[in-house]
């Protein structure tokens, strides 16, 4: 059995962006990939809500730093064959005053994390796979206020930079999937994935991994 971690954010916790809370479980693209995957891999989800790649965020809670628990996270669940890191949307907050090129450069941070973590087979590197989130959408009632709108755009305009910017930094150092070329956001928030885009983002998932990583 081949076992795959999936380390994110609330997108991968399943939040809806109705607000309601959490998705079922069987909703969730991490639950549609174990079941397209079948019984010979383990799909360990590990979702956190306001999850950054390597920020403390002094509004929402310092354990919200992915590079933090990354580590103990990987003995933890050790041996792992594959590493899925599908982080950096919530890096595109205004306080973190940083740019997608930045972004992209923690992810390179956490991968050299799990490259040098001894936690695959036979203590050797387990495979990563990058999920390049998908671009943010400004919500209607943001679009009607001056004071918020400057700040979406930028925004916005960030996200739309992470596949060009992931590309650059992380290529030939990992696995990437353009999650843009497959899924959007949700119209109701512009940030979270509806249940549709988690039964494509799981579909496609398992496709990748069956046909890339383990042939």
């Amino acid at each position: 059995m081949r076992t795959v971690l999936c380390y994110g954010d609330s997108n991968t916790w399943g939040y809806n962006p109705d607000g309601s809370g959490r998705y079922p479980k069987e909703i969730r693209w991490t639950s549609v990939l174990q079941k397209e995957l079948g019984n010979n891999f383990d799909i360990i989800p590990e979702g956190l809500n306001g999850r950054t790649t390597v920020w403390d965020d002094p509004v929402k809670g310092d354990y919200r730093n992915g590079k933090t628990y990354l580590l103990p996270c990987l003995h933890t669940h050790k041996p792992i064959d594959l590493v899925v890191l599908f982080l950096g949307s919530n890096d595109l907050k205004y306080r973190f005053s940083v740019t997608s090129y930045e972004i992209a450069e923690s992810v390179e941070m956490l991968i050299n994390i799990i490259k040098k973590s001894e936690t695959g087979p036979k203590m050797a590197s387990p495979e990563i796979l990058v999920i390049i989130p998908p671009p943010i959408f400004i919500p209607s009632e943001v679009k009607d206020s001056p004071y918020l709108l400057p700040i979406a755009e930028k925004t916005a305009d960030k996200s739309k930079q992470f596949s060009q910017e992931f590309n650059r930094v992380l290529n030939e150092q990992c696995h990437l999937l353009d999650s843009s070329k497959i899924i959007e956001t949700s119209k109701i928030d512009g940030l979270h994935l509806d249940p549709e885009s988690h039964r494509v983002l799981g579909k496609e998932m398992a496709k990748y991994i069956k046909n890339e990583i383990f042939k």
